[in-house]
């Protein structure tokens, strides 16, 4: 079976925060699914394994490893992290380049042929998807192919909708695969399909808007929510709208959530909202440890790390980025950039390595994730790649 190995940028930029020394970028969420998992539906092979030299260290037990590239030979692709490709691909043959607006984004290893690096050698072919320029293209990509991924999943079939749930649009653009969904739910399909996943629970009073959909084990516990990719084990509430999770995050309570993208193992205290918009409705830029970084959108929130919490009323900015580990309280009014570790947010201080792996260890086996020597190792290099960056 041909291998799949995502490529990372050697050194992200300042664009790819709060992810970069984070995680593989393939952990990203990108319409309906992880880039790893695209490119293993594009490709029609599971991913092997991460060339990422960003998050070195170790790797939680059952994760895709982190590899290094002169270990990488063929029968292989090797694929760019940074892109998005459309579902489904074309076929592509006995191409050893794909192609995208003039840029090769994969490369095919024959039998035996080692990774020496990009290039531009070899028959290509054209490929469609959304090029990222940085973290926040995970909100260009939701707006542009999650609409038409939940199209292609809708093939998998789906449970009778129950009783007391009210439908808009077409049932047959609603796939509910052992959730469960209580009465007084709105599901409104009018605009796209809505794919609720195996264990969701949606609670009496939530109106979900297509398309959007949320993976195992999420809760859904009341508000609106609209045109959102949610990972698993999630538990969300309020207003959250054109968002991405990448997994066991929390936002339990009410508060407006927009145009963001939130890592795994956050926590938003009660009261958090995000602004999305600028009130002269101009483009919104970045700023990042110093760095200006445009982002040519009108409609942007948070970009918020791993691990990141929040304290009750936290006001997230326009185009905010926390960092990995951060945890935000006393001013309420974050500020546009938080380093990975802050503790508190608006001084010098910050969050310990013992006080991180405590906090840890109470946080993931309420999501029934072991902190296992493997966990604690992988959590440990997370900390030394950002504590104080």
């Amino acid at each position: 079976m041909t291998a799949v190995y995502l490529l990372d940028p050697a050194q992200p930029g300042a664009a790819w925060a709060p992810f970069a020394r984070s995680t593989p970028f393939g952990e990203l969420r990108a319409g309906a699914w992880r880039l790893h998992e695209r490119w293993a539906r594009a490709i029609g092979s599971p991913t092997t394994g991460y060339i990422a030299t960003h998050v070195s260290g170790q790797r939680p037990t059952g994760a895709i490893p982190v590899v290094a590239a002169a270990d990488v030979s063929g029968p292989a692709w090797v694929v760019d992290s940074t892109f998005s490709p459309k579902l489904p691909m074309r076929p592509v043959g006995g191409a050893k380049r794909l192609l995208h607006e003039g840029r090769a984004v994969a490369w095919h290893l024959d039998p035996g042929e080692s990774w020496e690096g990009r290039h531009d050698d070899g028959d290509g072919i054209v490929v469609e998807g959304v090029a990222l320029r940085g973290a926040h293209d995970l909100i260009t990509a939701l707006e542009e192919q999650l609409f038409t991924d939940l199209l292609l999943d809708l093939e998998g079939g789906s449970d009778p909708i129950p009783e007391g749930v009210l439908v808009l649009g077409n049932p047959g653009a609603i796939a509910l695969r052992g959730a469960s969904v209580e009465p007084g739910v709105v599901l409104d399909a009018r605009k796209g399909a809505i794919i609720l996943e195996r264990g969701v629970e949606v609670r009496s009073g939530t109106r979900i808007e297509g398309p959007s959909r949320a993976d195992r084990g999420t809760f859904l516990l009341g508000g609106q929510f609209r045109h959102i990719s949610v990972g698993p084990q999630c538990r969300l509430h309020g207003e959250i709208s054109t968002s991405v999770f990448l997994g066991h995050a929390n936002k339990s309570h009410d508060g407006f959530m927009g145009h963001s993208v939130v890592g795994s193992w956050v926590n938003l205290g009660a009261g958090t909202i995000t602004s999305n918009l600028k009130n002269t409705y101009g483009p919104i830029r970045l700023d990042i440890a110093g760095e200006s970084v445009p982002t040519e959108r009108t409609f942007l929130g948070a970009l918020i790390g791993d691990h990141v919490k929040t304290a009750i009323g936290t006001l997230l900015p326009t185009g905010a980025v926390i960092g990995a580990g951060a945890n935000l309280f006393g001013t309420p009014r974050a500020a546009k950039w938080t380093p990975p570790f802050a503790w508190g947010g608006d001084g010098d201080d910050t969050v310990t390595l013992d006080a991180f792996l405590t906090t840890a260890a109470r946080v993931l086996p309420r999501r029934d994730v072991a902190v296992d020597a493997p966990m604690k190792a992988a959590l440990k290099a997370l900390h030394e790649r950002n504590a104080g960056g």
